[in-house]
């Protein structure tokens, strides 16, 4: 197996490209707090694990550029082409993921969180509380049903045996409309998954307007944060195990997406 492989660095070079551009992109692995040789040891053995089928391909040996030497311009743009698609693959499973924060961020400031951004070293973003707790959750609802498989055995496994540059390049439309369409999804899912605690939460405001016109004496500025944050946390705790059926149904159509683009693009057929 060494030899074969030191005989097929060119090939292996190519893996490695894509596998560590995905995972610098992808959720919970791109984070600052993942040591950067954690990440490319992940990424070596990755490429190292898809080698064999990579290598039994006659589409990876016939690649424009694979026989022009590792220091020619052919074999530089197989590289960047590769951590183009690596990009994608990972961007493309952070829209996915970006759904429950952006469902956070619709309600925190009905219930009174709007201000309260600070640092999210997860999103890596400014981020409400509301937010970093629905990413918190999303993260674990990920790792329960099995997301990082997914994401190397259905992401990085199955786009190695069914998509390359050149399939790349000759479906860009089909890749740029998956794009597009992910990030349409990604406000839907947002809007479906905080939609029972919004709607609520402007249910609440409403009513406490009436009763300030109603009862002028009564301060709502002090009476209505507490109201408001309470029934937010009420609704929080009665919705939550939707929110989390709701999260898994998100992650596996994002993965079907993902592996629909496979077949589209590269015309294989994703096991």
């Amino acid at each position: 197996m060494l030899d074969e492989l030191l005989q097929n660095a060119p090939l292996f070079l190519l893996l490695f490209a894509r596998s560590i551009a995905m995972i610098e992109v992808a959720p919970l692995l791109s984070s600052e707090s993942v040591p950067q040789t954690a990440k490319v040891s992940l990424a070596l053995f990755a490429a190292f694990a898809v080698f064999p089928s990579a290598s039994a391909q006659d589409d990876w040996t016939l690649l424009p550029g694979m026989t022009d030497g590792v220091f020619s311009l052919g074999y530089a743009l197989l590289i960047a082409g590769e951590g183009i698609i690596g990009i994608i693959i990972g961007f493309f499973i952070t829209i996915i993921f970006a759904a429950a924060s952006s469902a956070g961020q619709f309600f925190s400031l009905q219930m009174g969180f709007g201000a309260s951004e600070t640092f999210d070293p997860l999103a890596q973003i400014e981020n409400p509380l509301m937010g970093q707790f629905l990413n918190l959750v999303a993260m674990l609802t990920f790792l329960v049903m099995g997301g990082m498989q997914n994401m190397f055995l259905g992401g990085f496994a199955a786009s190695v045996k069914s998509l390359n540059v050149v399939e790349l390049v000759n479906g860009r439309e089909n890749v740029a409309y998956m794009l597009a369409g992910g990030l349409s999804r990604l406000f839907l899912n947002a809007i479906v998954i905080s939609m029972p605690i919004l709607g609520t939460l402007f249910l609440t405001s409403l009513a406490t307007g009436l009763i300030s016109k109603a009862a002028p004496q009564i301060n709502i500025l002090s009476e209505g944060f507490p109201i408001s944050i309470s029934v937010a946390f009420i609704l929080i705790m009665a919705t939550l195990p939707f929110m989390v059926e709701a999260l898994g149904r998100v992650l596996e159509s994002g993965f079907r997406s993902l592996q629909d683009l496979y077949i589209q693009v590269g015309g294989g057929i994703v096991e």
